[in-house]
């Protein structure tokens, strides 16, 4: 075999194994409501597989997982919504018995590599509110936006050539 096709295959099968990447991870509050985003580079169709965990007192709490089983305490106060390229934790009634070091794993199905991690301490106190912005975006529907922008462009003159 040719040395540059091995090395060709060789950086390919790297690249493909390695499926995701979590590259940002932060907190902020929505009311009472702690939000944890978790972006992630995704480079296959691969189901994702997603668990969020506190660690606090040197001990690790799941509080919502599609890998392991989540605790009973967090069971009726946490759930998580998917959009492209964000995981996001949503814990109700959040509070000072809350805070911790949060991590976000992820793994992708025939991922090879293992699980991707990122953490950030989360303190009540120095947690920011939400951007309603970001909300927007990830909430709305494009053509809902697409509609709210039409007088915008009703407000604008195209000149005909």
């Amino acid at each position: 075999m040719n040395p540059t096709v091995g090395i060709a295959v060789i950086l390919t099968v790297l690249q493909a194994a390695h499926c995701q990447m979590v590259k940002d991870l932060s907190a902020c509050l929505l009311g009472q409501n702690l939000r944890v985003d978790c972006r992630y580079e995704n480079k296959t169709d691969n189901p994702l597989t997603y668990e969020f965990s506190i660690t606090k007192d040197n001990r690790k709490h799941i509080i919502h997982s599609t890998i392991s089983v989540s605790e009973n305490i967090y069971r009726g106060r946490a759930n998580v919504t998917m959009h492209k390229n964000l995981v996001c934790l949503h814990l109700q009634s959040f509070t000072t018995s809350d805070e911790g070091i949060y991590m976000c794993e992820l793994k992708a199905t025939n991922d090879y590599t293992g699980n991707q991690m990122k953490n950030i301490t989360v303190i009540k106190d120095k947690l920011e509110k939400c951007a309603g912005f970001s909300l927007l975006i990830q909430n709305t529907s494009w053509l809902l936006l697409l509609l709210l922008s039409l007088p915008l462009l009703q407000a604008v003159d195209f000149v005909s050539l």
